[in-house]
């Protein structure tokens, strides 16, 4: 069976960028995001947003404005919205079953926050066994009481470039690098 892959887009909602809760380079990694998914539709491979659901707790409340995605990035009709609960995008989450039926086997990750949903999501994808590649500047977070966010985001990338993995691989690519790779698959589909 052909090599599936899927672009997740994880927990790029509002109520994560507000003037409380700056992230690093919001605009270019949304920028990247989008190119990415653009670049991925065309290839007819998945884009999956992943929604942070936090119905009952008072925070990301399904339906309400900081629930909702960026208006900045661009979601067509095509593309896959799944809620999550958890840090981890596959803890009771139907993100598994839709990749099963996609028949996916390659996870592209980005979104926000580095150092908590996507860590969580690449440690889980990884004990699944997918092959992953994290968008090196395609996730964003902010700054910590003793990092700044632009470490965070150097540390992770240089953690899990270093990670072993289980049966898949895990590699960290910059956009560029991934643009050309996505590009060249839309020629040969």
């Amino acid at each position: 069976m052909k090599n599936r892959k899927s672009l997740l887009i994880i927990d790029m909602q509002k109520g994560s960028f507000t003037s409380k809760t700056p992230r690093f380079d919001t605009d270019s990694v949304v920028m990247r995001i989008n190119e990415l998914a653009k670049l991925f539709r065309k290839a007819k491979l998945s884009v999956i947003y992943i929604q942070h659901d936090g119905t009952g707790t008072g925070e990301f409340e399904k339906s309400t404005s900081e629930w909702e995605l960026l208006d900045t990035l661009n979601i067509e009709s095509t593309d896959v919205l799944i809620d999550k609960y958890a840090n981890d995008v596959f803890y009771n989450s139907g993100l598994q079953s839709k990749l099963t039926e996609l028949n996916v086997t390659e996870l592209f990750i980005t979104g926000c926050a580095t150092d908590f949903c996507v860590e969580s999501t690449v440690q889980s994808a990884l004990a699944k066994d997918y092959n992953i590649t994290v968008v090196a500047d395609g996730h964003t977070t902010g700054d910590r009481p003793h990092l700044r966010a632009e470490k965070v985001i150097e540390h992770y990338n240089w953690v899990w470039q270093n990670m072993i993995p289980t049966k898949g691989k895990i590699e960290v690519k910059n956009f560029d690098q991934i643009k050309n790779d996505i590009a060249i698959l839309s020629i040969k589909s």
